[in-house]
């Protein structure tokens, strides 16, 4: 039980290093089509201004950055921080019915605790990932800035997952996009309180 636990830390630290190697000779400035199946995840860099800033110049995150700062958390995530976002991508708020999503934006005491879910206080790159499910032995807890907790994983093909305290998992497709007070990883599912 330990080797395999250890064996699959090991894979997921190859592939996250391998995902790396390869991001860094590719265009990251091509938007991001993952669907519901994600593929690897891939990092990136950008620092350019603060995690709400960062996620409105990139049509990947545009939508969470639009609902930041429609449940009015903006002032909260310019704040100095630091924060690790969660950030579902564009496909991941298309998933969601139109009218809920609608009713969400117009709600902002509703949407706020489901957009908090999403953010870490604290900044967790993708080597921090690794060194805690290293020593979580493939699994690590992470407390939203509410006071949830984030259950961090490996799933069978070796993809970090995330699951959500209604047990829906949710997979990282993209890592390490740095801003001046954190950094944002890109997430292909809203995740639920």
């Amino acid at each position: 039980m330990k080797k395999s636990v250890l064996i699959a830390v090991a894979s997921l630290a190859i592939g996250f290093l391998s995902n790396k190697a390869v991001a860094q000779t590719q265009d990251t400035t091509k938007k991001d089509t993952t669907k519901a199946t994600a593929a690897p995840a891939t990092s990136t860099t950008a620092a350019s201004g603060d995690v709400v800033g960062v996620m409105s110049t990139s049509t990947n995150y545009a939508p969470m950055a639009l609902a930041i700062k429609s449940a009015q958390l903006e002032p909260t995530l310019q704040a100095p921080g630091p924060f690790t976002i969660f950030a579902p991508n564009d496909v991941a708020f298309s998933k969601l019915p139109k009218a809920q999503f609608d009713a969400l934006m117009k709600d902002p005491a509703k949407f706020a605790p489901i957009l908090k879910y999403h953010v870490v206080a604290g900044k967790y790159t993708k080597t921090d990932i690794i060194k805690a499910l290293g020593a979580g032995k493939g699994k690590a807890d992470l407390k939203t800035i509410d006071g949830q907790t984030l259950h961090l994983s490996v799933n069978d093909k070796s993809n970090l997952q995330i699951t959500d305290a209604k047990g829906n998992a949710v997979l990282v497709t993209a890592f390490d996009t740095q801003a001046s007070n954190g950094v944002v990883h890109g997430i292909n599912g809203v995740m639920m309180p």
